[in-house]
């Protein structure tokens, strides 16, 4: 060997060692956070993941580039943010009147109009949770890459789980596109340079947030460490946020933190009283005012389902079709659905768990598409902000976004595992059942 080909190959083997630490994951034993089946891992290399073989729930994935894929997107996703909020969403004109319509301006019109719960809420779902997400992701992984001990990477980690189904700008997208049909029957619209970037923003911060695996993230922190990670025993408990057995007595889980319990402490409860609050505003919601429309010839005053049934009969029933959806049909069926979890739970399930677990997965996933009726009323508002036109949200627009908030906390704080639990107990119940003789 040349002393040129040493060289290379010695930087190489430095170059891999500082900025791509092993990706891989012992072979372990996990506990299910949805079924509790105890699944015996093998050694997973990279770009391989493992799910649950009984209710298939994912595990864990290890991206074939675990380092790289996270930190590229998440950057690229940053700087299209920024470019986003800085450039024109889109160019509205109305007779002689020409307004640019910016997300930070629809954010001033809320705020200008008193209806500050709003604006907290459009900040909150479509900027301050991805500029977070993506800031804490870029802080955990170039530690990693890095190999530094930096403070809170524990806390770090914890947020970035949580803030993911927190993430709605491609339920602001698709609000963007039904504001757009109902915008140009009446005024000439342009879409700027932030409309047609943010279908590839959405694009990265979904493959971002694909490419995270809490349980793998733990590890990596670990690993250098002395904390005994893949113990099971009769007096362990399997943490349903890292997966990782610690001894019963903790009180916090001594891997990531998080509170830890072989089931969600009053989950049934706890999930019920978000519901009953949710079914409660649901009623306001739906039959007070959720918008005004004015103008210098008429005012309309609309509830969610005449708005419906006016933009039917006018012949916008594409947009009826997905108001509708997205505002009755999802949350009454949300509704409904958790409903039937929580009896299940409680009582006894009159359908098969797999399908109750699925049903679970598919409430908790859609329950945020709701919120598309919100940001149509938002956009129209900053839309339509002229002594001309003019749209505000009336108090139904609250309420309704508290609904889709509580029906996403009671699906969140619901622990799916006691589905399971009823559904042993049901089964050995009828296994052990004497048979009556005469």
């Amino acid at each position: 060997m040349s002393l040129r080909q040493h060289f290379v190959r010695k930087i190489e083997k430095h170059w891999q060692h500082v900025y791509t630490p092993s990706a891989t994951l012992p072979a372990h034993i996990v506990d299910c956070p949805e079924c509790a089946c105890r699944v015996h891992l093998p050694k997973l290399r990279q770009g391989q993941d493992a799910a649950c073989p009984r209710c298939h729930h994912h595990l864990v994935h290890i991206e074939p580039e675990a380092y790289a894929t996270v930190l590229a997107c998440a950057f690229a996703a940053l700087i299209l943010m920024l470019l986003v909020y800085s450039q024109p969403f889109a160019n509205i004109q109305m007779q002689s009147v020409y307004s640019p319509l910016t997300l930070p301006a629809m954010l001033h019109n809320l705020l200008a109009d008193n209806w500050g719960f709003l604006g907290l809420v459009m900040f909150a779902l479509t900027f301050g949770s991805p500029v977070l997400f993506l800031w804490v992701t870029i802080y955990v992984y170039t530690g990693l890459v890095w190999q530094q001990n930096r403070p809170f990477l524990l806390h770090a980690i914890r947020l970035i789980t949580r803030l993911r189904q927190w993430i709605m700008i491609d339920v602001f997208f698709i609000s963007m596109l039904v504001a757009y049909i109902k915008i140009r029957s009446v005024a000439e619209i342009t879409l700027g340079a932030a409309f047609w970037l943010m279908p590839f923003l959405i694009l990265l911060l979904l493959r971002t947030a694909v490419a995270i695996s809490p349980h793998w993230l733990y590890y990596q922190i670990h690993r250098r460490g002395k904390t005994p990670l893949f113990q099971a025993a009769s007096d362990t408990v399997c943490c349903s946020r890292c997966l990782y057995f610690r001894p019963q007595n903790e009180t916090f889980c001594g891997v990531c933190g998080s509170e830890l319990f072989n089931r969600r402490p009053h989950s049934l409860y706890v999930s019920f009283m978000f519901l009953l609050a949710a079914i409660i505003l649901y009623f306001p919601a739906n039959f007070l005012t959720i918008m005004i429309s004015q103008n210098p010839m008429t005012l309309e005053i609309s509830t969610i389902m005449s708005g419906i049934i006016y933009m039917w009969h006018k012949g916008d029933r594409l947009i009826a079709t997905i108001i509708f959806s997205a505002s009755i049909l999802v949350p009454t069926l949300k509704i409904i659905s958790m409903l039937i979890l929580l009896y299940c739970a409680r009582f006894k399930p009159f359908i098969s768990v797999e399908k109750l677990s699925l049903q679970y997965r598919l409430t908790e996933a859609v329950g945020r598409w709701s919120m598309i009726d919100i940001f149509v009323i938002i956009i129209l508002m900053s839309t339509f902000y002229t002594p001309l036109a003019r749209v505000t949200p009336g108090p139904a627009a609250i309420y309704f976004c508290l609904v889709v908030i509580l029906t996403m906390l009671s699906a969140h704080f619901f622990d799916v595992r006691l589905l399971w639990d009823k559904h042993h107990m049901s089964q050995t119940e009828t296994h052990t059942k004497p048979i009556s003789t005469t």
